[in-house]
Order: C-alpha cells, then sequence, then structure tokens
C-alpha cells in the first residue's frame, strides 16, 4: 500500500494537547467535589480520544499534519507532527485514559488511598506528556515531553510514600533522568552538530535526517547514546527500574506497563531509528541486527527472570521487560514485515498488558492477594477476572486469534526474511517462555483446588467498574487479533510498505 506523503500545517494537532494540558487543572479545582474531579478524567479522555481520531481520515490519505509552536534557534523548535506512527500511540494512550479512569474510581474508592487529588493530576499529566512524545516533529520536542512523563510519574510511583516507595521511586528517577541527562541529551546536541538540525525525516523511513557525508564513528556514537539514553524501553542493563516501580498502585502499574511510560520509550526508539537515522543508513552502518540481539537477549532473560517471581505483579513486570523488545527486535530488523510486527506490538501489548495489570489489581482490592502461589481456585469465585487474564495472558503467548500471534507472526516472517535464526530462535524460546509463566497462574486459578483451610468462599469479583474496563480491554485484544489491519493501516501509511 503506497500513499504519496502531504505536509499540511494545521493548529488542529494541538487540541488534544490542549485538552491533556488543561484537565490536570480541572482535576484539582474541582478537588473538594469527588465525582466531578473523576468525571473530568473520562470526558478529558474521550474528548481526546476523538479529536485524536478525527484526523485519521487525512493521515490515512497521506497527509502529515504539522505546526510549528515556536522557534528557539535556527534547527532547534517545539513543533508538533501527526503521521501513521503517532496515531498509534495518541490512540492508545487517549481511549486507555477512558478505561483506566474508571478502573482508577473502583481501585482508589475502594482501598481508601490517600492523596487522590494528587494521584489523579499526576495521571493526566503523564497523559498530556505521552500525547506531546506521539506528536512530537523533531527530537527536541520529544525530549521535553519524554522528561514531562518522568517528573509527573514521580509522585505515582511515591505514592504509598513509605520507605519501599520511596526507595523505588528513587531507583525510578535515577535511572530515567540520569540516563536522559547522560546520554540522550549528549545525543540530541551530537544530532544537531552533524544535521544543523533536530527535526525529524517524515514520509519516508528509508531516508533519515543525517548528511551523506556524516563521520560515520560519530554517527554510530550518536545512535548508541540515543539506545542508552531512551531507559523507558527498559533494554537491558537498563531495565531494572521497572520491576522497582511495582510498589506504585497497580493502576500506576497499568500506566506505566501499557499507556504512557514504556510505550513512550518504545514510541521514541522507533522513531530515531526510522525517522532520525532511517533504515539505509542503520544498514549501511550495521546498527540493526546488534540492537536487534541484544533486544532478543532481553526478551529471553527476563522472560527466565519472570518464572521465578511468585509475586504476580513482579512477574508481570520481568514480561513487560521480555515484550517491549519485542518492538525494539522488530524495527531494528529493518524489513517490512518486521517492522510492521513491532510496531504493532506497541498497540497489541497495550491492550494485553494493561488488561493483565486490571486484573492483578482486582485480585488484589477483592482477595488482598499478591502471591501467585495462594491463587489456587480463585477463578471459581472472579471468573470474569481470570476470564480476561487468560485472554491477555493468551496474547502475550501468541496464541490465536488474540492479537500477539499477530505480532509474532510478522516479526517470525522478518527473521527469516533476512536469514537471522538466532533471533528466530529468541523468537520461539520465548513464546515457550511466555507459557511457562503465564499458564501456571491461569491453571492455578481454574483448575487447581484451594490450599486446604483456604476460604475463597469470602471473595467475589471486584466493583463493576473496575472488571468492566479490564474485560473489555481483554475482548479488544482479540478483536485487534482477528483485525491486525486496524493498526496496521497506520504502520503502512507511515513506512509506505
Amino acid at each position: 500500500m503506497t500513499v504519496s506523503t502531504e505536509l499540511i500545517t494545521s493548529a488542529r494537532i494541538l487540541i488534544p494537547l490542549c485538552i491533556t494540558l488543561v484537565a490536570p487543572f480541572f482535576i484539582w479545582f474541582l478537588r473538594e467535589n469527588i465525582n466531578r474531579r473523576e468525571a473530568v478524567s473520562i470526558w478529558a479522555g474521550i474528548l481526546t480520544f476523538i479529536s485524536v481520531a478525527s484526523m485519521v481520515p487525512g493521515v490515512m490519505e497521506g497527509k502529515i499534519v504539522e505546526y510549528t509552536l515556536f522557534t528557539l534557534f535556527p534547527g532547534v523548535n517545539v513543533s508538533f507532527a501527526a503521521d501513521g506512527l503517532s496515531f498509534i500511540f495518541a490512540l492508545i494512550a487517549s481511549l486507555l485514559w477512558v478505561f483506566a479512569t474508571s478502573y482508577n474510581i473502583g481501585y482508589m474508592r475502594t482501598l481508601n488511598e490517600h492523596a487522590q487529588t494528587r494521584y489523579y493530576f499526576c495521571f493526566a499529566v503523564a497523559i498530556f506528556g505521552a500525547i506531546g512524545v506521539a506528536f512530537s516533529a523533531n527530537i527536541f520536542t520529544l525530549y521535553l515531553f519524554y522528561e514531562i512523563i518522568s517528573v509527573c510519574t514521580y509522585p505515582l510511583v511515591a505514592h504509598h510514600q513509605d520507605d519501599e516507595a520511596f526507595n523505588g521511586a528513587r531507583k525510578y528517577m535515577v535511572y530515567l533522568m540520569g540516563t536522559s541527562k547522560l546520554f540522550l541529551l549528549p545525543a540530541m546536541v551530537m544530532t544537531y552538530v552533524l544535521c544543523g538540525t533536530l527535526d525529524f525525516h517524515l514520509g519516508d523511513v528509508a531516508q533519515g535526517i543525517f548528511p551523506a557525508d556524516a563521520d560515520p564513528t560519530l554517527v554510530t556514537i550518536t545512535y548508541v547514546l540515543y539506545i542508552a539514553g531512551l531507559a523507558k524501553a527498559a533494554l537491558m542493563p537498563f531495565h531494572n527500574w521497572l520491576p522497582s516501580a511495582m510498589v506504585a498502585p497497580t493502576p500506576v502499574s497499568a500506566l506505566l506497563h501499557a499507556v504512557a511510560v514504556v510505550k513512550a520509550g518504545v514510541f521514541s526508539v522507533s522513531r530515531v531509528i526510522l525517522s532520525g537515522f532511517g533504515v539505509d543508513l542503520m544498514d549501511k552502518l550495521g546498527l540493526g541486527l546488534p540492537t536487534a540481539y541484544l533486544a532478543a537477549f532481553t526478551i529471553v532473560t527476563a522472560s527466565l527472570i519472570a518464572l521465578t517471581k511468585d509475586d504476580i505483579k513482579a512477574r508481570l513486570a520481568y514480561s513487560t521487560v521480555s515484550q517491549l523488545s519485542y518492538i525494539i527486535i522488530g524495527v531494528a530488523m529493518l524489513t517490512p514485515d518486521a517492522v510492521q510486527g513491532g510496531l504493532m506490538h506497541i498497540a497489541h501489548h497495550a491492550f494485553s498488558k494493561i488488561t493483565l495489570f486490571f486484573g492483578a489489581g482486582a485480585i488484589y482490592v477483592a482477595t488482598h492477594l499478591k502471591k501467585i502461589s495462594l491463587m489456587d481456585g480463585l477463578g471459581r469465585r472472579m471468573p470474569w477476572t481470570f476470564g480476561a487474564f487468560a485472554i491477555a495472558s493468551l496474547s502475550m503467548i501468541g496464541v490465536p486469534p488474540v492479537c500477539g500471534f499477530a505480532t509474532k507472526w510478522y516479526l517470525v516472517k522478518g527473521a527469516v526474511s533476512i536469514g537471522q535464526w538466532g533471533l528466530l530462535i529468541a523468537l520461539l524460546a520465548s513464546t515457550l517462555l511466555n507459557a511457562g509463566y503465564f499458564g501456571p497462574i491461569v491453571y492455578r486459578a481454574f483448575f487447581k483446588a484451594p490450599a486446604e483451610g483456604a476460604n475463597i468462599e469470602q471473595y467475589h469479583e471486584a466493583p463493576l467498574c473496575m472488571v468492566i474496563p479490564l474485560f473489555t480491554t481483554a475482548l479488544i485484544s482479540v478483536w485487534l487479533g482477528l483485525y491486525p489491519q486496524t493498526f496496521l493501516n497506520f504502520i503502512n501509511v507511515f513506512g509506505k510498505f
């Protein structure tokens, strides 16, 4: 599918950004009325999603909407652009905000959590950062919103305000802010020196922004700095912040893993590779395959660690570390099939992983259990929650018809097409490992008798405002598996595949 590119200047792209910027302040002003405060999040999410979706028809025709807010100096400005890749991230962030808010209401109220206004405020600012990252037209704008996400999610990770929470939040900030200052900022400076601009090259993934006469060694160093600086992508060894952040409330974990934080990381890596360096330069300098093998190492190692975890959130955390690298491995293989599979997984992982975290939170609200070894027979008392968890688990494993299968199909095709059998083995091994750490959870819940003396009759489903969104996201993951063209169309328009 080939679509010609047309650049259109329009302030319309600022509408979703304005909505997400204003929403946190309305949440704060209405803090005395909890119903109105929470309604702001729901309506802001709906309006943001509508405003983003309203630009879809134009983008599917090959139009790239752009708008420059202001210029700092030549080649460095705050500007926004919307292409096919932008919409993958912007659509899932705005839509999942709606589901997450409904879930938040049940979780926060049932557990009578403190500082709920601060919680909703920071949650909304994180979505503002995510939308900003999605629509960034250059590296400087992306860097600005990338840092906004880091700063505003710190209070969410430290929400419980005990020693464990502060230690986890401290590690979270050291990893994310430390890597961005030590590596990402210098990479941005080197890019400007080499290219004279920080604007992404949109409309053609083959060509990047680096001139043909740029020193290959300096370009390679710049690339390595980007990979190290974008630690939100959780490539090893810059992954440990993610399991440490599990001290946060479960809806925050869902935000970190499915909606904003890690998705900003893998989106940024994808954008830098495809719209910054370009496929041709990546292939010429031989940068793709080393990145792919680093991602393969992360996939397998994180899966092996996940097998050892009895805490359900810890197991899901290492699963995320592994699953994020599917996106990186696909993009780094630089073939159309692999890139399609990798970018598709941004959306597929989002809906499946948020279902899993929603499920873990619902289990905790209903039972106060965190250990998988204590969940024998719970599926009989919480069939909707564990049913949704089972569907999302199948997606992570890659079983049809759930959407994770489509991802792995394209990734395997990509690995075979370039004869990289090591990558193929890693992908196939990860499927078995996924089954190894998700299968026992579902088996225990539905097919294992409760432990002697365990009174599971006291348990029941979490509130409907939690169960409905978690089951809905599970059904969406099935729908995306049946109709993978949903997000593939955006990828094809973006990559001209």
